[in-house]
């Protein structure tokens, strides 16, 4: 049985920690092809953004472009990673991206 975390502000998140958090997007980047370890993906990156802060949500493969600016959303067992010295979450192995009506 998984435990669900409580949502949390996103100016509460730590490095190299699971995130759950909800945001509204403001802006979405260009999507753009790379090369990982996984083989050529495509990636895009979504500001996200709550009443505490906003990060960058990292967009892999069919989610680069899924999203669009404006939308609400819950980001459920994310992972928080320190990226040039800035956080960024992202969805994992385990996470997921849930709309809110």
């Amino acid at each position: 049985m998984r435990v669900r975390r409580p949502m949390v502000g996103i100016a509460t998140l730590q490095v190299n920690a699971n995130a759950n958090i909800e945001g509204t997007i403001t802006a979405v980047s260009e999507v753009r092809q790379v090369n990982s370890m996984r083989g050529p993906s495509q990636v895009a990156d979504a500001t996200l953004q709550d009443s505490t802060g906003t990060i960058t949500l990292t967009l892999w493969g069919g989610d680069a472009t899924k999203y669009k600016a404006g939308q609400k959303i819950k980001v459920v067992d994310g992972w928080v990673k320190d990226y040039k010295g800035k956080l960024q979450v992202s969805l994992g192995r385990s996470g997921r991206i849930e709309v809110v009506a």
